[in-house]
């Protein structure tokens, strides 16, 4: 049985065995009334000190203490909505059958790799926006003594993916599909960061380059699936099933995870601040936002200097006349019909589905981010 104290014995057959420094915990089963949260935190630990003490490499003590903070700093402080939607989608795909603790802990650590990507993705990304902060506090690269080597930083976060599937997954059935899955993922995802800087360079030139044709392609390979597709895939391998046998449910949750960017796009322009717990920026960051896509669909001739002229200046009142112009395009409206024409189509889709319990994994995505303000 997987228990979170005992590090040395979760080994799949024929993994490598990992140093390991002696830590105890209780089990999961033995925390009665402990949420789910605060089950996938606790997987958490036993991860790192598994990982800090690697036989694959002779860390000293200044490279454990650099990693221990590096990893805190980075795949912490988040919502953890990713990782732990992987959880609660391989309980839906259970029907109704308790999962056992030594499912729910590989669960978990399904999770944690998708939260190992997200910090992976996002220290790179600062790097390349040359951002200032991240979850309210600086940047990992802006940080005293760290600076470029948040780089190699990055690369030890995805690395160490494979040190932990490795572990817990080599010699399963579906060891070589769950590689495989990230790595395509990954694949996607960085191709549509690529697409996003290319984009907002020459849009910064050329602001006719923010078509929606550009933007979909954006959304859906940067975001769509890392963030939609990815934790349901992760469930469905864990349960054993064949992701080839669900196009249509990959479809599905990539629309959701377009559908879930338009509504960030619109709510940094109309969404309340306090509700938010931030100010909306996309318009002052050259963004190649959904509401300015419409806009431009839209605009007179007259409109679009305004747009063009305003468009991406870090000027307060620049800003201002382009949310005029917004409501002047009625987009509030244009907004509200999407959303109700999306949740239309994609209910009807998941609905469709053979399978009752992929409708309930859907459905659930769907119900947590339908309408929501922020």
């Amino acid at each position: 049985m997987y228990k979170i104290g005992t590090l040395a014995t979760h080994v799949s057959p024929a993994a490598p065995t990992l140093r390991l420094r002696t830590r105890t915990h209780p089990s999961m089963a033995a925390e009665e009334g402990v949420g789910t949260t605060a089950t996938f935190r606790r997987v958490y630990e036993t991860l790192k000190a598994e990982l800090l003490h690697d036989s694959a490499f002779d860390f000293n003590e200044d490279a454990v203490q650099w990693l221990d903070g590096m990893l805190d700093y980075n795949v912490l402080g988040g919502k953890l909505n990713r990782g732990l939607a992987v959880i609660e989608s391989y309980k839906l795909l259970k029907a109704g059958s308790e999962p056992s603790e030594d499912e729910v802990f590989l669960a978990c650590i399904l999770g944690w790799g998708i939260e190992w990507l997200q910090a992976y993705f996002l220290v790179l990304d600062d790097i390349m926006d040359n951002s200032q902060t991240r979850r309210g506090k600086p940047c990992w690269y802006r940080v005293p003594k760290v600076g470029l080597i948040a780089i190699n930083d990055g690369l030890i976060l995805r690395s160490q993916i494979s040190r932990i599937f490795k572990r817990y997954f080599y010699g399963k059935t579906y060891y070589v599909d769950l590689l495989d899955l990230f790595n395509e993922v990954e694949f996607k995802t960085t191709s549509g960061e690529l697409l996003d800087q290319i984009t907002t360079n020459e849009g910064k030139k050329d602001l006719s380059k923010y078509t929606a044709d550009n933007y979909r392609r954006i959304v859906e390979y940067k975001t769509a699936y890392y963030s939609f597709y990815l934790p349901v895939a992760c469930a469905l391998l864990l349960s054993g099933w064949n992701l080839d046998d669900y196009v249509q449910t990959t479809h599905i949750l990539v629309e959701m995870g377009v559908y879930f960017q338009i509504q960030d796009d619109y709510l940094d322009c109309f969404g309340d601040p306090e509700v938010m717990g931030k100010i909306g920026t996309d318009i002052e960051d050259y963004k190649c936002s959904w509401l300015f896509v419409q806009a431009l669909a839209r605009v007179n001739e007259k409109q679009k200097c305004i747009l063009f002229e305003n468009y991406g200046k870090s000027d307060p009142a620049c800003a201002e006349k382009v949310k005029a112009l917004y409501k002047e395009l009625n987009l509030e409206m244009v907004f509200s019909q999407y959303e109700r024409e999306t949740y239309e189509n994609l209910t009807s889709d998941i609905e469709a589905q053979p399978n009752e319990a992929v409708q309930a994994v859907l459905k659930s995505f769907l119900h947590k981010i339908y309408r929501r303000r922020k």
